[in-house]
């Protein structure tokens, strides 16, 4: 599984480049727990539209901490309230994505770079909006 992150995202030395790897390692071990038996060199459709959902899942979910993490914490009674509020930010993350890339599968449209692209933003965007209270 190292190899695989280090082929796709080499470190960098950013910030972006960390959260990157950080969600290819994390997607492809849900891979791995939901399909046991998967090669990751040779994935079939349902695995490789698996691994892509739950890597743009965790990459917004990093990109979201990375700009709003610490301002949850601030705005926190205590430690354990921004965990728990962490983990709802995380929950509603992975929910909307999952639903966009059913109603993608569903309608048997391309999952295509650019449909990706506009899936993080507007995840990102409604995130926002949703937890404005958090901060």
């Amino acid at each position: 599984m190292n190899a695989a992150v280090e082929a796709v995202r080499p470190v960098d030395g950013t910030q972006d480049a960390e959260a990157d790897r950080s969600a290819i390692k994390d997607a492809l071990s849900q891979l791995l727990d939901q399909f046991p038996d998967a090669d990751l060199l040779n994935l079939d459709e349902a695995q490789r539209a698996f691994a892509v959902e739950r890597f743009v899942a965790v990459d917004i979910f990093n990109r979201v901490c990375l700009d709003i993490a610490k301002a949850v914490q601030d705005k926190a009674p205590t430690a354990a309230v921004a965990l728990t509020r962490l983990r709802e930010i995380k929950n509603y993350i992975r929910e909307t994505v999952s639903a966009i890339f059913r109603r993608i599968q569903t309608s048997n449209t391309a999952l295509t770079a650019r449909r990706v692209a506009a899936i993080v933003n507007q995840t990102i965007q409604e995130t926002f909006q949703v937890f404005e209270g958090f901060l």
